[in-house]
């Protein structure tokens, strides 16, 4: 099987078009999801552990009105810090709002999924390239960020949407994005069956080669620190099985204090 990299899967991420177009899917799914929870839904487990289902919807709707902020100030020619009032911010609001009901998270949910979805489809050409405070990037990204928290999220709550329905031009993005976990002292070969393979992190000197096999989202769901939901996976390092390997955290977008 030819060695790649993660753009033979996608050659190219998404055009502003395909994104808004993805973005607008995503949406679709998850407030149709959401729309059929309960109250007792809502308070239920999530895959993440420590979060109800309202936590995520929660954090949702906080990540949906952040960039929206920041697209409406970019326009403007300004910068923004992400959350109102930073991490903490963020987790406050989270904590608040995490314990409403069914109907108040779609509510708010709704809201701000509209809001954000506006301004992006309001955005000339040049305008996804506008500067945002968001990892430093321009608006293009912030996109991307809130199609990888509609899609994985949506698995997190774990309402019949799992890694298994996740799309190869979303994989091939995340591969990309997610590199950033491999550590410098791995070499990480990803085989998807039926795909070219390629390889992920730098591997400087010293580097332990690790090959991993299995589905495509398998891989990706793993990268992404979720649970491979079709059980394909498997490892190995000089022809021998190994576990898979560890990985670094998630690449944070703001720092705790």
């Amino acid at each position: 099987m030819t060695e790649s990299s993660p753009a033979a899967l996608n050659p190219t991420q998404p055009s502003a078009t395909q994104l808004l177009a993805n973005l607008d899917g995503a949406a679709a799914v998850m407030l149709d999801k959401v729309a059929t929870l309960t109250d007792d839904d809502v308070g239920g487990a999530s895959a993440l552990a420590g979060w109800t289902r309202g936590h995520i919807l929660a954090h949702l709707c906080g990540v949906a009105n952040a960039l929206a902020r920041q697209v409406e100030y970019a326009v403007r020619g300004e910068k923004i810090a992400f959350y109102d009032g930073g991490y903490e911010g963020r987790t406050h609001a989270i904590e608040v709002a995490a314990g409403n009901g069914a109907a108040e998270h779609l509510r708010d949910l709704t809201s701000a999924l509209d809001r954000v979805l506006a301004d992006m489809h309001g955005l000339a050409d040049a305008g996804w390239q506008l500067p945002i405070t968001y990892r430093d990037g321009v608006i293009y990204d912030g996109g991307l960020a809130l199609w990888r928290e509609l899609v994985i999220h949506l698995s997190d709550l774990e309402l019949g949407r799992g890694p298994e329905t996740w799309t190869a031009g979303f994989c091939s993005h995340l591969f990309d994005f997610l590199q950033a976990r491999v550590p410098a002292s791995l070499l990480l070969k990803l085989q998807p069956l039926g795909l070219p393979a390629f390889t992920l992190g730098h591997g400087g000197a010293g580097a332990r080669t690790v090959s991993v096999g299995g589905m495509l989202t398998d891989l990706a769901a793993w990268l992404a620190g979720r649970t491979p939901s079709l059980g394909s996976l498997r490892a190995e390092a000089a022809a021998d099985a190994v576990d898979l390997p560890e990985l670094l955290p998630w690449p944070a977008a703001i720092a705790p204090k």
